[in-house]
């Protein structure tokens, strides 16, 4: 059994890949000669004339293209907590491996737009359960002062994905005929296997084996990876006993359904779960990562030079994650999301403010006959443009991205972790879903509008995180349970420093490096 948490984590956040991968093989083949001439509904290109530019799907049927995976996901998400409290994390996880490689054996096989939403959808499915139980999974094993490290991986992993898949599918658009898109489709079967085998290697999470009252598999690896299988650390007892604790509290309560996340007691946590997931959509992230092809054919890129030139988002994404796995432990929650979407709510707002005062309408049909690429803007203005939205992936990647996966598995208590990280992500995959269907008429119906849309959104959610959103950084998972109780504001549950030895002694001996814990403080400063 592996017991290195990176590891564990490398292997786990391959979950994360698969929608990175999803992701980055539609939004490269989205402009393609190939793909719109061989899903093409016309008016241009063959079967309906002789013009080598095809007009591809229909831009509403192309929202619902991209949109199935999303609806998936959401299906997956909910369906997840159910498998996750049965099966465990682990299990679940290659459950939706098994999915991804079903649903991309349909992809790459499609003859046609119904087989190929079919297929969408059920790697959908596959990304649902993973993208809410991968975080619940290694968040569970890891200690404490990684947490956040390990759990905000799965945003690194997803960035991966769109890197290198994009990169795949820009080699496979100089291929000829359907082999251009059904190449990148196949290959991402591969990451899924070696997730489905990898698992078979790693631990459950000992959080769930507590709640199955499997206390020896419990103890020996919590013992195994934080503390080289000394199982008599005093932190490790000390760990130990606290889980002991909440399983007993928690065996008083019934409260595990999906409807008890609505309870009095629960909902300012649910609804800060589903809400951050929510405003992670409204960044406008998707809408640049789905479709930044049509962004900067309105600047006025295209062909191979769109290409190229939308690939550099994605090596921003990856470069401008890893800050964020770094510190985000060190900064807190709270200061990321802040500062976050006050930059997305300043490049929107410069995107908008150039859009619509040097941006002039495309020809009846768009530009090379995509419906999409409504708008033009050319020069400096356009230059800016492009500028503002590698800025939008910049500021999102170190702040949003990483949070939105770490911040829903610290805030509930054992018995409804699984159903709580199930409905965040559910709620993610519903914003996600709608997006998908929205921006593509968006960009035909009202152009440049759309980006007045995001900048309003983003400064929304500052507001919302100022004065709602709690700090989690460095606290147990027992801790933050604690930090809830009575009736706090969301500025004031801060952070006390304090040295290890206060806690524990021995920790310190064993992680030297990280020789600070995070303590819960009420709002009279009192511990």
């Amino acid at each position: 059994m592996i017991t290195n948490i990176y590891i564990i984590t490398v292997i786990a956040v391959i979950g994360g890949s698969l929608f990175g991968f999803d992701l980055s093989s539609m939004s490269a083949i989205l402009p393609t000669n190939q793909y719109r001439c061989y899903f093409n509904q016309g008016p241009h290109g063959p079967p309906f004339n002789d013009e080598t530019h095809c007009s591809g799907p229909d831009s509403t049927v192309q929202g619902g293209i991209t949109a199935s995976m999303s609806g998936g996901s959401f299906i997956g998400a909910l369906m997840s907590g159910f498998l996750t409290d049965i099966f465990g994390r682990k299990s679940a996880i290659q459950m939706g491996s098994v999915l991804w490689l079903i649903g991309s054996t349909l992809c790459c096989a499609s003859q046609n737009i119904p087989m190929l939403i079919v297929g969408r959808f059920i790697n959908g499915v596959c990304v649902g359960i993973c993208s809410a139980q991968v975080p619940v999974y290694v968040g569970e094993l890891a200690p404490p002062h990684l947490r956040g490290l390990v759990m905000g991986a799965q945003q690194w992993a997803i960035t991966w994905g769109v890197l290198i898949m994009f990169y795949i599918s820009y080699g496979s658009s100089f291929l000829a005929g359907s082999i251009a898109f059904r190449l990148p489709w196949g290959l991402q079967m591969v990451p899924a296997l070696i997730l489905l085998v990898g698992l078979s290697f790693t631990p459950e999470s000992p959080r769930w084996l507590a709640k199955e009252d499997r206390w020896d598999e419990c103890c020996h690896i919590i013992s195994s990876i934080h503390a080289n299988n000394n199982l008599d650390d005093a932190f490790i007892q000390l760990e130990i006993q606290q889980l002991k604790d909440a399983c007993e509290m928690e065996r008083s309560k019934t409260d595990n359904t999906y409807f008890d996340l609505f309870m009095p007691h629960m909902i300012w946590r649910t609804h800060i779960v589903v809400f951050v997931q929510v405003w992670c959509q409204l960044t406008g992230i998707n809408a640049i990562l789905y479709y930044i092809t049509y962004i900067f054919g309105m600047a006025g890129l295209s062909g191979n030079s769109n290409l190229m030139a939308s690939s550099i988002s994605s090596v921003i994404n990856v470069i401008m994650t890893i800050p964020a796995l770094l510190f985000l432990d060190r900064i807190g929650r709270r200061p990321l999301l802040i500062g976050g979407s006050i930059s997305l709510a300043i490049w929107w707002t410069v995107c908008a403010g150039l859009m619509g005062a040097y941006g002039t309408p495309a020809p009846p049909g768009g530009l090379d006959h995509i419906p999409e690429v409504s708008w033009v803007i050319t020069g400096a203005p356009a230059k800016v443009v492009i500028a503002c939205s590698y800025l939008i992936v910049a500021s999102f990647a170190p702040t949003w991205g990483p949070i939105e996966w770490v911040y829903p598995s610290e805030l509930f208590p054992l018995r409804l972790r699984g159903k709580a990280a199930a409905l965040s992500t559910a709620s993610n995959w519903a914003v996600n879903f709608a997006l998908s269907y929205f921006v593509p008429s968006a960009f035909v119906n009202i152009t440049w509008k759309t980006y007045i849309i995001f900048a309003v959104f983003a400064f929304a959610m500052t507001l919302h995180v100022f004065f709602v959103f709690p700090e989690t950084s460095g606290r147990t998972l027992e801790e933050v349970e604690d930090a809830f109780k009575g009736v706090k504001l969301a500025w004031n549950m801060g952070v006390d420093k304090r040295q290890d030895e206060e806690r524990t002694p021995s920790h310190k001996s064993h992680q030297a490096e990280h020789d600070e814990v995070v303590h819960v403080e009420d709002t009279s400063g009192s511990m």
